[in-house]
């Protein structure tokens, strides 16, 4: 170990050209346990990517771990495509930075295009900061072989990120992540002409893809605007928050493409911030508390929705003024069932008289609402489950486009939502627009959303469900709470019950365990890089506890389904919050 720590010192101090961040490890006295931690560890892919604060180290993003994980891709894509230097590659970045590391993500996008133009391969440089799904939508559209997206989405200021796609355009999974990480550890020298960021500006097989990709993408959004006439007509009003980040013209142009008149924007929130000035943290998930100022003016300039993009603009929040005077800001898994039905209704409503509903399917991770596979059940399409992630939605949206399917709808709990299959990843900008239309379409019914949203529960049935969180920073301190779940009473023992309630099924995504199935083996595959277990109760609740795989988080997901008939709303409420608490 003290070999490693001593070889990865003067990898550090000979192959990092910034002289500040030199100083950021070599003035850690003291600071063993950090030192040997930003030295001895390295970054791995996560349910995102690579992410990590910025800042001094290996397991930090900064220049040196861009370019040697570039360098890895290099080497990677390579071997898998004869046609590489034919074919290029995507890169796009978001607006963070942070001055004290000197790193922001267009440095690190400039860094990450100069890896490959020295090594010949064409790159497709964004000239500005772009929402996320752009990338994946110009893989595909561009015939790329991958592409990288320099962001960290809705994590704190300290943070950046390195998102991975494929050639199909989704985020990459096994075995492709785990190759990468092989050949990454295979270049950790900077190879020549990796630190020249000026190669952007200088090399001739360098293309600014920004325009051709916005005007498609925004072409293409209108295959799922079916109420045009609608949305032109509209005095419905919205306002719109990009949380200091991406999003803003973007969302302008798709209202636009929509019909719509341009959502008013939250004037402090509108413009680029790497500090994100005005929230404590840019997440719009966190709800009401962060959505304060977007509210102010809505009741300002009387508009009833609020759509809010994060900063990348790749998930989306919504709130709706109710007639008591209150906001309702909508859980993800709410937003769901509404945008399940309307995808569902609207192809329903333009299908062509011989198509079968048989093809149809819609998809969420695992630790998502079950809704949408009650509304399945019902309406005679499939439903499917995969792992958390966005990356595994889009890969298996690829595999049944393949195979002749009609996807209509995706999404995660945590407010991503895939409409339409123009971009195979979770996309900010055309839900914001197309939950702008589905407001106007129910308001020509007399009905708001949440009244829409209590519709589809009588119809489908309740489901009601509780989502939060625990920060814990200490990855030891994880790991041993998921090893005590798993050894509980006795060795490779679950616990049987929680508080009076007894547990009727436990699945082990980590380990591979489901005592459900016959063979107690999981149905969804193993991913022993993460720790995730689900309890189903005997009541009906199922719960699931699991790591973050962007942040410092143990999440736990809490679900109870009703039959349509079933009304007591209240009492399902009740038994999540008794099953949680024990």
């Amino acid at each position: 170990l003290l070999i490693h720590f001593f070889q990865n010192s003067i990898l550090w101090v000979k192959c990092s050209l910034l002289v500040h961040v030199k100083r950021q490890i070599l003035l850690q006295n003291g600071k063993h346990k950090e030192l040997r931690d930003r030295l001895c560890c390295r970054l791995t892919f996560g349910t995102a990517g690579l992410r990590s604060a910025m800042g001094a180290g290996f397991c930090y993003i900064n220049d040196l771990t861009v370019i040697q994980s570039t360098q890895g891709i290099y080497k990677y894509l390579e071997r898998c495509f004869s046609d590489f230097k034919q074919r290029g590659f995507v890169v796009g970045y978001d607006t963070r930075g942070q001055v004290t590391s000197n790193c922001s993500s267009k440095k690190l996008a400039k860094l990450t295009a100069a890896v490959l133009l020295a090594k010949d391969v064409p790159v497709y440089f964004f000239s500005t900061y772009v929402p996320t799904p752009f990338v994946p939508y110009a893989v595909q559209q561009l015939k790329a072989v991958a592409g990288v997206m320099i962001t960290a989405s809705h994590n704190r200021k300290e943070d950046n990120g390195y998102k991975v796609y494929w050639e199909n355009g989704a985020q990459i999974t096994s075995p492709h992540d785990k190759e990468i990480i092989k050949c990454i550890e295979e270049c950790v020298e900077p190879w020549n002409g990796s630190w020249n960021e000026n190669l952007v500006d200088t090399s001739p097989i360098r293309q600014d893809p920004l325009k051709k990709i916005c005007d498609c993408y925004m072409e293409d959004l209108k295959k799922i605007c079916y109420h045009r006439e609608l949305n032109v007509q509209t005095n419905l009003k919205f306002v719109h928050t990009s949380f200091h980040g991406v999003g803003h013209d973007y969302v302008q142009l798709a209202f636009k493409a929509f019909g719509f008149q341009p959502p008013i924007p939250v004037p402090e929130q509108k413009d680029p911030d790497p500090d994100f000035s005005t929230v404590k943290c840019p997440n719009p998930e966190e709800g009401e508390s962060v959505l304060e100022l977007s509210l102010r003016l809505a009741e300002k300039e009387n508009a009833k929705v609020v759509v809010a993009t994060d900063p990348d603009a790749d998930r989306l929040a919504v709130a709706e003024h109710q007639e008591n005077g209150c906001w309702k800001v909508f859980t993800g898994n709410e937003l769901a069932a509404l945008f399940g039905w309307w995808m569902f209704s609207c192809w329903k409503e333009n299908c062509s008289e011989d198509a079968d509903v048989k093809n149809v399917y819609m998809l969420a991770t695992t630790v998502s609402s079950k809704i949408l596979r009650a509304i399945a059940l019902k309406e005679g399409f499939h439903f499917e489950e995969t792992l958390p992630g966005f990356k595994w939605i889009g890969s298996r949206v690829k595999d049944l486009l393949d195979n002749g399917k009609v996807v209509l709808f995706a999404f995660e709990e945590s407010i991503g939502f895939m409409c339409g299959t123009s971009v195979l990843d979770k996309d900010g900008v055309s839900a914001a627009v197309v939950i702008a239309e589905m407001a106007t379409y129910l308001e020509g019914k007399n009905l708001t959303l949440a009244q829409k949203l209590i519709e589809i529960y009588e119809t489908y049935g309740y489901h009601i469900s509780k989502t939060s969180y625990f920060l814990c920073y200490d990855p030891p301190t994880i790991k041993r709470i998921f090893e005590k779940l798993r050894n509980f009473d006795a060795p490779q023992s679950y616990p049987k019950c929680c508080g009076i309630y007894n547990i009727l099924h436990v699945r082990d995504i980590t380990t591979g365990y489901d005592s459900s199935q016959p063979n107690k083996k999981s149905v969804l595959p193993v991913s022993k890089s993460s720790q995730m277990i689900t309890f189903t109760f005997q009541n009906g609740c199922v719960a699931t506890l699991r790591t973050s795989g962007t942040e410092p988080k143990i999440k736990y997901y809490a679900e109870m389904c009703a039959l349509p008939e079933q009304r007591s709303v209240a009492g399902l409420h009740a038994n999540i919050a008794r099953c949680l608490l024990g």
